[in-house]
């Protein structure tokens, strides 16, 4: 791996911080917070309809319950790397993870939908702030490319990992204990990760780059992507022409189009035009992108297919996805292993493939469905392919990335992982509606057409799967 990139400004390449004592400690706290920041992503899917009774909610203010924490951190995302670049990683992780802490403790205490949505806001501020720090300090913790090659494709497999064990913890605090707890599990972790940082984690003296934020970039990035997600957030329950859909995602589009031609002229970008400019961090960054959205729509349909269609309890439901979490928790550390041995390209495209299968076998899902088939054997097969193609992604789109950057390169990953959520359940939870529309002809039809439009959801998703690998394969070019 060099340490220079043609792309990228050369102001602020500067040395990772003296790394700390114990760097395995360390790495292990940083890992704590990433899970915890996508954990909070996926922490209420099985306890939204407690949530709606005990609060009375409208199905819009549940959907923008659920949605607000993924607005406000994909957001800011872009933002928060640059402040960590130029203000001090530790610092910035610190910041950010104690606002994340506090408002996930107004959250689990909230007593109307006004505290609880300004809860899940200023969780996703924080997060936006404390993600891209935490992958910048991880980088730094590994100074030589073996080490970080694996320690990276460790990282990579926090993301879904982190959002299997939400829905783990959704269903088991909703039926054991009460939804607040979804709320309160993470405040326990903020705290124990902010008490830590001083002691483990490398300080800010000599990391930090020059420059200035680039203010007028900053407020384009996150209202375009803010309102680009608010916009598909409605697809998902409404028509794409309506106007909740179109006019948020028009001006959201707009905004964004804007900041691209503001990127252009700054004289310290947000987003260095170059960035995306690479062919591999393009591909990388689209494999990214799809991995999480179908982990994220997965959990969802699946989800709902196991506690409307086959009439599972919350905390049976949580129970089917073990085999997921296992699966992730297995093939994880592997994935920087073999990157190291055959490439990111290969990787990738297996990862790729082997997620394509899973989701088709999803795809055979039907009203009658037994678990132990089709289904336990896609949850098998697409978390292995997910871990690997997060563990290679995210190893390629760090690749020359220079130490100045890292924190730019955090922000530009995790916008991958909270865009792609938003795209996915847009996109395929609407193509299911549709689907199942077609095909219900009267009340006892219904779970069956609810189950085959999950299916062809699925089946969509493993055709872009399988059709992304060959893509991978023709433009991540052997360096």
């Amino acid at each position: 791996m060099s340490v220079a990139d043609d792309s990228l400004p050369a102001t602020g390449t500067v040395p990772p911080g003296p790394a700390p004592g114990r760097p395995k400690e360390a790495f292990a706290l940083l890992a704590a917070v990433q899970v915890v920041l996508v954990l909070a992503i996926t922490v209420l899917s099985v306890a939204l309809p407690t949530i709606r009774t005990e609060l009375g909610l409208s199905v819009a203010q549940l959907t923008l319950v659920s949605a607000a924490y993924g607005l406000s951190f994909g957001g800011l995302l872009l933002l928060g790397g640059r402040i960590a670049d130029l203000y001090g990683r530790r610092r910035v992780l610190v910041a950010g993870t104690a606002l994340f802490g506090l408002a996930s403790a107004v959250g689990g205490f909230a007593p109307d939908v006004t505290t609880l949505l300004s809860a899940r806001l200023l969780q996703g501020a924080g997060a936006a702030f404390a993600a891209p720090a935490a992958l910048a300090l991880a980088v730094s913790l590994h100074p030589t490319p073996r080490a970080r090659t694996r320690a990276m494709g460790v990282w990579g497999a926090l993301a879904p990992l982190g959002a299997a064990v939400g829905t783990l913890v959704s269903g088991a605090a909703t039926v054991w204990l009460s939804w607040r707890w979804t709320f309160l599990v993470p405040t326990l972790v903020a705290a124990a990760a902010v008490l830590s940082a001083p002691r483990l984690l490398p300080g800010d003296a000599g990391t930090r780059a020059d420059g200035k934020v680039d203010v007028l970039g900053a407020v384009l990035a996150t209202a375009g992507l803010a309102l680009l997600s608010y916009g598909l957030v409605h697809a998902a329950e409404t028509s794409w022409t309506s106007a909740a859909v179109t006019v948020p995602s028009t001006l959201g589009a707009v905004l964004l189009a804007a900041f691209a031609l503001v990127e252009r002229h700054a004289a310290d970008p947000l987003l260095p035009p170059g960035f995306l400019a690479s062919r591999r961090r393009a591909t990388a960054l689209w494999a990214v992108l799809i991995a999480s959205a179908s982990t994220a729509t997965m959990f969802f349909l699946l989800s709902l297919h196991f506690q409307q269609v086959a009439g599972l309890s919350p905390l049976r439901t949580s129970a089917a996805f073990l085999p997921f979490t296992a699966v992730l928790l297995a093939a994880g550390p592997l994935g920087g292993r073999l990157v190291a041995r055959f490439g990111s390209r290969t990787v990738i495209a297996t990862g790729l493939l082997l997620a394509a299968a899973g989701l088709l076998l999803l795809g055979r899902l039907s009203a009658h469905s037994p678990y132990a088939g089709p289904v336990l054997a896609g949850l098998l097969l697409l978390p292995a392919g997910i871990a690997l193609v997060f563990s290679a992604a995210t190893i390629t789109l760090l690749d020359d990335v220079p130490a100045g950057r890292s924190g730019l390169a955090g922000g530009v990953v995790n916008t991958a992982l909270e865009t792609g959520p938003t795209i996915g359940l847009a996109v395929l939870v609407s193509l299911a509606a549709s689907h199942t529309g077609g095909l219900t002809g009267g009340a006892t039809a219904r779970t069956v057409a609810e189950a085959s439009g999950y299916a062809f959801a699925f089946t969509t998703a493993g055709g872009v799967f399988a059709v992304s690998a060959l893509a991978a394969v023709l433009l991540l070019r052997s360096r």
